[in-house]
């Protein structure tokens, strides 16, 4: 029997970046309905290459099958505000078990201070050497708690992690309740809205486990 988890954060009118109004209402229209506003990075989203240049692929250019594959759950809640998820927070028998393809859900906790500014700016990052380590082994799909890989005050720092990851592996941002699985290795499904030329998208993420 399989168990789904959803991984994706509700958007709503305190999420920073986005908005939603009323366009429709049934008893003067005839039917609900509403305007949506969003920034493309904001809320549960992934990055395209074309985010930060890497390449000219856009969300819609890529492959659905990079969007589907077994995650293992890696542990880092250890690490603090503004620390860096290294590669021995990846523990030896899920990197005796990894294969080309798979991919990482880092779990940190972060996704509970979604809402303050402290979530924003003083998020745990991936380092250069994690991210090295990604593109050597061929991850297919990197979830994140936080906003961002990488510090978005930081220009030189956000633009290196991502430049370095954009080569070949799928960015998911801004995940949330990894708390709620029950396994450390589950099959992974982020599909983003299909934006034309767009550089990210909202995504919807969930996790399936069999037990």
């Amino acid at each position: 029997m399989d168990r789904v988890v959803d991984l994706t954060m509700a958007y709503h009118n305190g999420i920073n970046g986005f908005s939603k109004e009323v366009a429709k209402t049934k008893d003067k229209d005839g039917w609900n309905a509403s305007t949506l506003s969003f920034y493309s990075h904001v809320g549960t989203h992934m990055d395209a290459p074309f985010h930060f240049n890497v390449s000219n692929q856009t969300i819609d250019e890529i492959p659905v099958s990079d969007f589907i594959g077994r995650a293992y759950v890696i542990d880092a809640r250890e690490v603090g505000p503004k620390g860096l998820i290294e590669v021995n927070h990846i523990p030896n028998e899920v990197r005796e078990k990894f294969i080309e393809g798979d991919s990482l859900i880092i779990w940190t906790e972060w996704s509970k201070h979604a809402g303050t500014q402290k979530y924003r700016d003083n998020l745990p990052r991936i380092s250069e050497q994690f991210a090295h380590w990604c593109i050597q082994h061929k991850v297919k799909m990197i979830a994140v708690e936080p906003p961002s890989v990488a510090d978005v005050n930081n220009l030189d720092e956000v633009t290196k992690i991502h430049e370095i990851l954009l080569a070949g592996v799928v960015i998911i941002e801004g995940i949330t309740n990894i708390e709620s699985l029950k396994s450390n290795c589950v099959q992974l499904i982020a599909l983003p809205l299909k934006i034309k030329e767009g550089d990210g998208a909202p995504a919807r993420v969930i996790a399936i486990e069999n037990y």
